[in-house]
């Protein structure tokens, strides 16, 4: 006879071997290798011969190589053994119960020839058979029935006393009819309590979120009305002592004879899943928020770059100057709200910066909220977040302002801009340090440092009803106040020269000198744009100058009476502008460059452009001196 697989044929075996209704296998257990298979071994296997032929006796059995040996040395050993304990895969998949009997080939004692019975079949025909003839003997079928139930529960017992899962059975009145010891455990009832009631009023009553679980909703019950099987996954049994756990359980109809007689369940505790799930679902999401904070940090510090590359730093020798560092030391180290004000142009957010990148938090970013530039529908969105999904056009989740600082700065410049009905919004995340997203309900908790700024007088917004009390209480715990450039005349050359220097390198005019001359005609103007505007004049001179001179187009100071002295020697009894004198002049000068730009505001020839301000500098100017637009 042929030693190979490869060389065996149909008729190698026999007729006998090839046509017995018997499923058979020929198998060399000390090759771990199947010689041959018999049709009927293919039908029951749900495999072809040939891949029979090419399998390994242990892939037909996963995860029993320890049984199988056994039961092959056994064979080997006494020439004949059987055993129930072998369960091979079908080829669809399931595992199958059969009986094995085996016996060594005579001649080949290396092979072994098995002989393979259906149990599950042999059980069908075993119960068709009784029940057949308890028909014939007329006894009554609910008789039948309850023999039915209770051979399943005998011939299952130890199955069920051993698996983890709990199982139970209800018949087609939805009443209990058996209980495993594990459902016992997980539901905290014994069986001789739930075996008669009927089970879902027991534990399966109430949804997940307490709602009423109506009887005809239950799909435990409609495994035995509809005869199909199923499984459910996101509902909750309830145990004895009145409290829930997550399950997902199968339904599986039982029939006999075409009807349906009930179902048995098989569910489990998927509590620890779930937790972990929860926890898995909690990193990711940390990790996405972690990535898109970066993202947006990243975004944003590349865009402050961009708006700060010409950055000048505080700069300056005069008493203000002295004083504003002397401050910024006190206050750098502590956590302490500060509110600087002073008007626009005067670097407010440079001395933000100085506190932050002297204070502990200098390794986080400093994150700056323009509050004049947020539309009052966005300011929530802008400042906390938003959900995927809270309204129109938000197709991500984002990070607000305030979860963009964490652990850093945060820098409300303008911050007399927010609209009133929103202040109240923004006074509780600075007394709580606690908020949510737009559209979400989990609240977030942010530890950061708040630095306010504004040219506004809030004493006054607070009396006129235009600013809330209580949220000036909460930014004024340590004010600075940010001198203009008319106050501390001394410090114009030294600025003016700074920002000649930067000007000149960008634009490649390293020829362009500031002279004495220049300077005394600087100190003289009283920089109503402060910095800012002393920063687009020099800007202006660079780019006008001929042949190495600065080209300066400021107007000449005015006066309403006897030219005053310069700085250098004052004319007797002169005096400084109050502040309404000041004002007034403002005042004066936006009007006539109103006029003069025809109306205009914003773009080329308005009057921002012709006060060399920023538009938005030139609107709170306006808004603060009460004009409107001609």
């Amino acid at each position: 006879m042929p030693a190979s697989a490869s060389a065996s044929t149909p008729s190698d075996y026999g007729r006998v071997f090839e046509e017995t209704r018997e499923a058979m296998l020929v198998i060399e257990p000390l090759a771990d290798r199947i010689a041959d298979a018999n049709a009927a071994a293919a039908r029951l296997l749900g495999r072809t011969r040939a891949d029979l032929r090419a399998m390994a006796v242990s892939a037909l059995h996963p995860e029993q190589r320890a049984a199988l040996i056994v039961f092959t040395e056994g064979v080997l050993a006494q020439g004949q053994w059987w055993t129930q304990g072998l369960t091979p895969s079908h080829g669809g998949g399931a595992a199958l119960r059969l009986e094995y009997v085996a016996s060594r080939l005579s001649g080949e004692p290396t092979r072994l020839l098995l002989t393979l019975f259906d149990l599950d079949e042999r059980e069908r025909r075993r119960i068709d058979r009784e029940a057949e003839e308890h028909m014939r003997a007329g006894l009554p079928e609910w008789q039948r029935m309850e023999r039915i139930f209770r051979d399943i529960e005998r011939e299952n017992r130890l199955i069920l006393r051993a698996a983890g899962e709990g199982i139970y059975g209800v018949n087609a009145e939805g009443i209990t009819t058996f209980l495993n010891p594990a459902a016992e455990r997980m539901l905290g009832w014994d069986a001789a309590d739930l075996v008669g009631k009927d089970m879902h009023a027991s534990v399966h009553h109430t949804h997940p979120g307490g709602a009423h679980y109506p009887h005809q909703d239950c799909p435990i019950y409609a495994a035995f009305r509809d005869g199909a099987v199923h499984q459910v996954d996101g509902e909750v049994f309830w145990r004895r002592d009145g409290t829930c756990f997550p399950v997902e359980y199968t339904s599986t109809p039982i029939r006999e004879r075409g009807q349906l007689l009930g179902a048995v369940i098989v569910f489990r505790d998927v509590s620890q899943r779930r937790e972990a799930e929860e926890r898995l679902r909690s990193a990711r999401a940390e990790v996405d928020s972690l990535r898109e904070r970066l993202e947006q940090e990243n975004a944003y510090l590349k865009e402050e770059i961009r708006a700060e590359s010409h950055h000048q730093g505080i700069i300056g020798r005069s008493p203000a100057i002295e004083a504003l560092r002397r401050q910024i030391d006190l206050v750098a180290g502590t956590d302490a709200t500060v509110l600087v004000t002073g008007e626009s142009g005067t670097g407010k957010e440079l001395i933000a910066r100085a506190i932050h990148e002297a204070s502990r938090r200098h390794d986080r970013p400093l994150i700056r909220v323009n509050c004049a530039a947020i539309p009052r529908e966005l300011f929530e969105s802008e400042f906390f977040g938003h959900a995927k999904g809270a309204f129109t056009g938000a197709l991500r989740d984002r990070i607000g302002r305030f979860e963009l600082a964490e652990g850093g700065t945060l820098f409300l410049d303008e911050v007399g801009e927010i609209p009133l009905d929103l202040q109240g919004k923004l006074l509780r995340v600075l007394q709580e340090r606690q908020f949510e997203r737009v559209g979400e309900e989990r609240t977030r908790s942010v530890d950061i440092r708040l630095i306010a700024a504004t040219n506004r007088d809030l004493k006054e917004e607070v009396r006129r009803g235009r600013f809330r009390e209580d949220l000036y209480f909460r930014l004024n715990v340590f004010p600075i106040a940010s001198a203009p450039l008319r106050e501390r005349r001394e410090d114009v050359p030294l600025i003016a020269q700074h920002v000649l220097k930067g000007v000149a390198r960008r634009l490649n005019r390293t020829d362009l000198r500031l002279t004495e001359a220049d300077a005394r005609r600087l100190v003289r103007y009283d920089w109503p744009g402060n910095v800012r505007e002393l920063e687009n004049v020099i800007e202006r001179a660079t780019i006008l100058a001929e042949r190495g001179r600065l080209r300066f187009d400021l107007p000449e100071p005015r006066v309403t009476g006897p030219a005053p002295a310069s700085p250098e020697q004052p004319a007797p009894g002169a005096r400084p502008l109050s502040e309404e004198e000041r004002r007034q002049r403002a005042r004066t000068e936006i009007e006539e460059a109103l006029r003069i730009g025809g109306g205009k505001v914003f773009g080329p020839g308005g009057a921002a452009e012709l006060l060399g301000l920023k538009p938005t500098t030139l609107r709170s100017r306006m808004k603060v001196l009460g004009l409107v637009r001609p």
